[in-house]
C-alpha cells in the first residue's frame, strides 16, 4: 500500500514539474500596458513581414505569437511589448532564433 501511494506521489510531483518547465520561456521586462504595441499593431507589422499568424497571447510579459515564418517553418515567438523586436523564435523546443545570444 505505502509502495503504490509513494510511486503515485512521484509520478505526480514529476508531472508537476514537466509542467512548469514547458511554460515561462521567455521574460520581458516589465513595461507600462499604456506603452505596449496593441496585438493588431504587432500582428500587422508580422503579416506585412510575410508571416502567417494563427494566436497571440501575453506571457511572460511579452507577446507570445504561434505562427508560420516568411520560410515556412511553423514557430512559437516571442516578441517586445513596447517595440514589437523579435526576442525567440523556436520550434518544437529547439531555438532557432534568440535576440540576446549571449545567453
Amino acid at each position: 500500500m505505502k509502495i503504490k501511494l509513494m510511486l503515485f506521489t512521484v509520478a505526480l510531483l514529476s508531472t508537476i514539474s514537466v509542467k512548469s518547465y514547458a511554460t515561462g520561456r521567455m521574460q520581458c521586462e516589465p513595461v507600462d500596458k499604456e506603452s505596449w504595441i496593441k496585438e493588431a499593431a504587432l500582428e500587422e507589422m508580422l503579416v506585412s513581414a510575410g508571416w502567417s499568424v494563427r494566436r497571440m497571447k501575453v506571457d511572460g510579459g511579452c507577446w507570445e505569437v504561434y505562427g508560420t515564418t516568411p520560410e515556412g517553418e511553423r514557430v512559437e515567438a516571442y516578441f517586445h511589448p513596447a517595440t514589437g523586436e523579435k526576442l525567440l523564435v523556436s520550434r518544437r523546443g529547439k531555438i532557432l532564433f534568440r535576440a540576446d545570444s549571449t545567453k
